[in-house]
């Protein structure tokens, strides 16, 4: 017997990566999709990377797909790990976390 098994949702990436200097403003998004019958809501819950990075919740199909849009803070330190985790609505699966991290590129040290 096969079976081909959907994933109630997906989360792609499920890891956001920032490798660029603290004095630019650059974004990264993940999409969270479902193919479950029952609409899918995003609710915010704990977010440890306030100061250095903002997000957004946009839905692009109702209660289907939604896009998280990341963005840098000028200023801070450049490097940073955390994460931001949404409650689903679903109880097979009711909270996603979102991993984060931020890693400037070195710097060349003239000899």
């Amino acid at each position: 017997m096969r079976a081909f098994v959907k994933p109630l949702l997906t989360v792609n990436p499920q890891r956001v990566r920032f490798d660029s200097p603290p004095d630019k403003i650059v974004t990264r998004e993940v999409e969270i999709e479902t193919e479950a019958s029952k609409p899918l809501t995003l609710v915010p819950g704990h977010f440890t990377l306030e100061g250095q990075l903002t997000y957004r919740i946009e839905e692009i199909e109702k209660g289907k797909r939604f896009r998280v849009v990341f963005q840098t803070i000028p200023g801070g330190s450049g490097r940073f790990h955390g994460f931001l985790n949404l409650q689903t609505g679903y109880p097979e699966k009711p909270e996603i976390r979102i991993r984060i991290m931020g890693n400037p590129p070195a710097t060349r040290r003239s000899l």
